[in-house]
């Protein structure tokens, strides 16, 4: 029965106790809707759709005081414009104090308004977050600090007080709305006539969530529960969204779910050939510490960028974490001692559970826990304590108004310090679970060098410099590498080396923005083609391998130290030394030499190929090393024909009928010894 009258409570608008604001240490935004016409007044927010409105938000950029008189003050508004506005949320509904969705405007009602509100970057749509069921109010936005810290995008936020047709509605938080965008979720955007390779691979927003919001299932998973999970695509949106991409996006998900259920590692074929796995390690460990019992089943997004990897995140919803859930309606479910992937309850497509249980993965989840919770750590307990204790100093005053307004936070630091409380217990747990690093801590990473870098190519007649772009990379050892599942981590920019890739010793190659472009201009193919572009003015490579450990890293700029006469003038950026800091802009030259095929192997056993690029026949001698074994093979991994040798020391290959492209010629000299040397057919 308490229970009962306490959520009827919760329910009740409180009238009688509407806080008049004056000033706060907080924004403070005023939204105003339109005139309803047959009544004189305006108009009631509705769930949908969304209706017309003005708003103004005050903000003093020094820090100083807003006040609500500042309104009329042009320099201390920071938005002051239209916008529409909705009711948004689900269970949050029930309750008095709504949550809502916006979307800024031009002055015509119709076109987006893209626009930087209180320092987070330039969009259009954002969510005023009600805080609902949290009364530590900080339980959101601390996972997205948390998440960000952890390298991965989460929703920026500040939090503000709002006012809507001259009722005070209390504390929010202004956050971004998750969607595709270059500061948001940097993916490529999809068109409905992305239907064929590469297009169609992305990119892709899918989330695994309810279906109170109206939008169709687009499929259904089972947890290791049975219980069906529902997937929704967010974007493409589900009324845009194709059969072809459906069923492309469709089958990464059950590819992904194969591969974890027969525990397959492989970075071939299986499970890190789909996913990024330190972004599924990052949504696990963030998850799995705040015990957040919607995860995995509800609010969880998966996003993946054109030829990338799937990922997991941004992270969304954690007001039902940290011990906290729906009491009042006799749920508890977030507790310390529990894996939230297996507990009996919204535990989530089978995956998670079967990617915790496989040895390599668990390896990485217990070396980024370890790395992460070090003295010092973004996950840290201190630095977490720290953060609690920073976001309740800035909502300490904007705190007694939300309560004179809706009596549902009171409690407000007994609740942090309960979090603190459940939070070294969770801590404890899963330190215990998660001590093991085991072998993945003795990955050898190969001596591959990010060495030329054309991110700003000058147009070439009616050729766009764009399409003139290219990354080359080098291998800086005496052994070949294999490249396969080896990608440019970071998304902007996406690329994932083929299965049978290799590179030999000293060898360079060329990836290109634009494969036809790169060889009409510089006369020879590159090795691959990456998905979208550089950017023009600083972009983050980062080469990793198929689990997401780092090779190489170049975080490029177009400014001092840097090169400046690469940004569009022609030449491109050129690693002086191999063996030098490649992160560093003084070790890189503008080079405006011509950009060649051809390059310096090491230790060869003096092996030539000629005529190379080949036409109908290929002579091969080695005059020191006899040759055993010869193999030619695609990029794909395709292998054209094999020969075993008596310890020749030439031979002359027929390549009669095999198309023209790129080859790998796999010469084996001696027992253990792999030669590699690429091949040009035309």
């Amino acid at each position: 029965m308490q229970v009962r009258v306490l959520l009827l409570l919760l329910m009740l608008p409180v009238w009688g106790n509407t806080q008049i604001l004056t000033s706060s240490n907080l924004p403070i935004v005023i939204i105003t809707t339109d005139i309803d016409t047959a009544t004189g007044l305006p108009r009631d927010i509705p769930d949908e759709p969304k209706i017309l409105g003005s708003m103004k938000i005050i903000y003093h950029d020094d820090g100083t005081r807003n006040f609500l008189t500042d309104q009329g003050e042009e320099q201390y508004l920071n938005y002051n414009g239209r916008i529409k506005i909705e009711i948004r949320g689900s269970s949050s509904q029930v309750l008095p104090k709504k949550g809502y969705g916006l979307t800024t405007l031009k002055d015509d009602d119709d076109s987006n308004n893209n626009v930087e509100l209180l320092g987070m970057p330039k969009e259009n749509d954002w969510v005023l977050n009600g805080l609902a069921f949290d009364s530590s109010m900080v339980r959101d936005i601390l996972s997205y600090d948390l998440a960000r810290a952890m390298g991965q995008y989460a929703p920026r936020g500040r939090y503000c007080e709002v006012i809507i047709n001259d009722d005070y509605r209390g504390l929010y938080l202004l956050l971004e709305k998750i969607k595709v965008d270059e500061g948001r979720v940097n993916i490529e955007k999809m068109d409905p006539d992305d239907n064929e390779f590469p297009n169609v691979t992305g990119g892709y927003i899918t989330k695994a969530d309810k279906t109170t919001g109206g939008d169709p299932v687009a499929w259904t998973m089972s947890s290791s529960t049975g219980i069906g999970v529902n997937f929704i695509h967010d974007h493409p949106k589900p009324e845009d969204v194709t059969t072809e991409q459906n069923d492309y996006i469709k089958e990464q998900f059950l590819t992904l779910n194969a591969r974890a259920q027969q525990q397959n590692a492989s970075p071939n074929n299986g499970y890190p050939a789909v996913i990024d796995v330190p972004s599924f390690v990052d949504y696990m460990l963030i998850s799995e510490l705040a015990a957040n019992v919607d995860a995995y089943q509800l609010s969880t997004f998966h996003h993946k960028d054109r030829l990338g990897k799937l990922r997991a995140g941004p992270v969304w919803d954690f007001n039902l974490t940290y011990g906290n859930d729906l009491f009042f309606w006799d749920l508890d479910r977030s507790h310390t001692d529990v894996w939230q992937f297996s507990n009996g309850d919204n535990t989530g497509p089978f995956f998670w559970n079967n990617l915790y249980n496989e040895s390599q993965f668990h390896c990485y989840l217990s070396q980024r826990w370890q790395t992460l919770t070090t003295p010092g750590g973004v996950l840290s307990l201190d630095a977490i304590f720290a953060r609690i204790d920073s976001l309740a100093t800035t909502i300490t005053e904007a705190q007694v108004r939300e309560e004179a307004r809706w009596h549902t936070v009171a409690t407000w630091q007994e609740q942090q310090e309960s979090m603190k409380s459940w939070l070294q217990a969770r801590f404890a747990w899963m330190d215990e679970r998660l001590s093991d690093a085991g072998p993945c801590l003795t990955t050898a990473l190969p001596p591959l060098v990010i060495s030329r870098i054309h991110y700003h190519p000058d147009d070439a007649g009616e050729v766009d410099g764009d399409d003139l772009e290219f990354v080359a990379i080098t291998n800086h050892g005496t052994q070949p590498v294999d490249l396969t599942r080896i990608y440019f981590q970071n998304l902007g920019m996406s690329y994932v080396f083929p299965a049978g890739s290799m590179l030999s010793p000293g060898e360079l190659i060329y990836l290109a923005s634009d494969a036809d472009a790169f060889t009409a201009y510089y006369g020879f193919q590159p090795f691959g083609e990456y998905a979208r572009n550089l950017s023009n003015k600083s972009f983050d490579l980062v080469l990793a391998d198929a689990f997401g450990n780092q090779i190489d890293e170049v975080h490029y700029y177009d400014s001092d130290p840097w090169p400046e006469a690469a940004d569009g003038d022609g030449p491109y950026l050129q690693l002086i030394d191999l063996d030098a800091d490649n992160n560093a802009g003084e070790n890189w030259v503008a080079s405006g030499a011509p950009v060649s095929a051809y390059a310096a192997y090491k230790d060869d056993g003096g092996i030539t190929l000629y005529p190379n690029p080949a036409g109908e026949s290929l002579m091969i001698d080695s005059p020191v090393l006899p040759l055993h074994n010869i193999q030619l093979a695609d990029l794909t991994g395709r292998t054209w024909f094999s020969a075993e040798l008596s310890g020749n020391t030439s031979i002359k290959l027929s390549l009669a009928g095999i198309p023209a492209g790129i080859y790998w010629v796999k010469i084996q000299v001696e027992t253990n010894r792999q030669i590699v040397k690429k091949l040009v057919k035309f």
